[in-house]
């Protein structure tokens, strides 16, 4: 072999060797890449992930984070992995100690940060629309509007708003609309109303599944203890059946809107208001606040018995009375002893 050609197999084996080398330590780089967690700053943070985010755009974003010192190795982790370049747009809740790949596959996942509204049983409509106004990362677009142009917006006009939304937790992903979770509630009443009505028990004094929504808003807010609902609903269903008022604090208290201060008077029982159940018979004209699952099962399958009155007992309970002699005997006992 003449000597020039013995120089150049010579420089290409050396250079061969250098390949080999730097693929080697390439590879050991790339496989202590896998195992490193990202550089996450705080105990968890979030990272958005915009719509038609490419896998060099999502590498590049990593780095400028400061989350990742190598963004060419997320280049070879999609080319290996080619699954992994099914991005799906959100935002998500990056964890202490989640290595590349790890992370990869939750943002494949679409299991996006979400966060939580909880609708308290009980709560009016004045609550919930409160609440959501001071709900995390929730879009708020019904701010400014009123009651009715609401349920406008929600597609339900002319539906008075109150008892229709159903008391749960809702989860919901960074900039949810206020609207998109109001008609998830509306939706989960609508669901649950139906069932409970369809399951009804016979000979209730209901002419509709919205009486009977309204009667739950009435046990709702009348029970400190919730195995006491269907015995409170029956005695409201046995007082409409024989043409009794029902005289209930929470209607009235209802009625006098903003303009209650905890206090209820002997003068707020003889206002005339629509939801005043002391001067007018039968159910008031709509429901008093959101009732839940519980309630609205009393109002349709009612405890049997004779009682028609009940007076609280100071500890959540109430005494239940058949006559009103009996009644008076335990309003001394339990409200005027207080």
């Amino acid at each position: 072999m003449a000597p020039r050609t013995q120089r150049l197999v010579r420089a290409l084996a050396v250079l061969l060797l250098f390949v080999c080398f730097g693929l080697a330590w390439l590879w050991q780089g790339y496989r202590v890449f896998l195992q490193t967690p990202l550089t996450i700053p705080e105990s968890r943070m979030e990272f958005a992930l915009p719509k038609g985010t490419t896998p060099r755009r999502l590498a590049q974003s990593l780095a400028d984070r400061r989350l990742t010192s190598h963004p060419g190795y997320f280049l070879v982790l999609f080319r290996l992995n080619p699954e992994l370049s099914a991005l799906k747009a959100g935002t998500y809740q990056l964890e202490p100690g989640m290595t590349p790949e790890q992370a990869l596959r939750l943002f494949v996942s679409g299991r996006v940060k979400e966060f939580s509204l909880t609708v308290i049983e009980g709560w009016s409509f004045r609550q919930l629309r409160d609440a959501l106004s001071m709900a995390p990362r929730m879009q708020q677009t019904l701010a400014g509007l009123t009651d009715t142009e609401l349920m406008a917006r929600l597609g339900k006009p002319g539906e008075h708003p109150e008892g229709r939304f159903f008391p749960d937790t809702y989860r919901y992903p960074v900039d949810t609309s206020d609207a998109e979770v109001l008609q998830r509630a509306y939706a989960a009443m609508s669901d649950k109303l139906s069932a409970v009505w369809a399951a009804r028990a016979p000979g209730l004094p209901y002419r509709n599944a919205y009486e009977a929504l309204t009667m739950a808003s009435i046990v709702e807010k009348e029970t400190g203890q919730a195995n006491e609902r269907p015995q409170i609903a029956g005695v409201f269903v046995r007082r409409l059946q024989q043409g009794m008022r029902l005289d209930t604090d929470p209607t009235v208290i209802y009625g006098l809107g903003t303009r209650f201060d905890g206090n209820l008077r002997k003068r707020d029982l003889q206002e005339s208001t629509p939801y005043n159940t002391y001067q007018v018979g039968g159910l008031p004209p709509t429901p008093i606040a959101l009732p839940g699952e519980a309630a609205l099962r009393a109002a349709v399958q009612p405890a049997s018995g004779k009682s028609l009155y009940f007076v609280a007992r100071g500890d959540g309970s109430h005494q239940f009375s058949d006559t009103l002699a009996e009644h008076n005997t335990a309003v001394r006992k339990y409200q005027l002893k207080q």
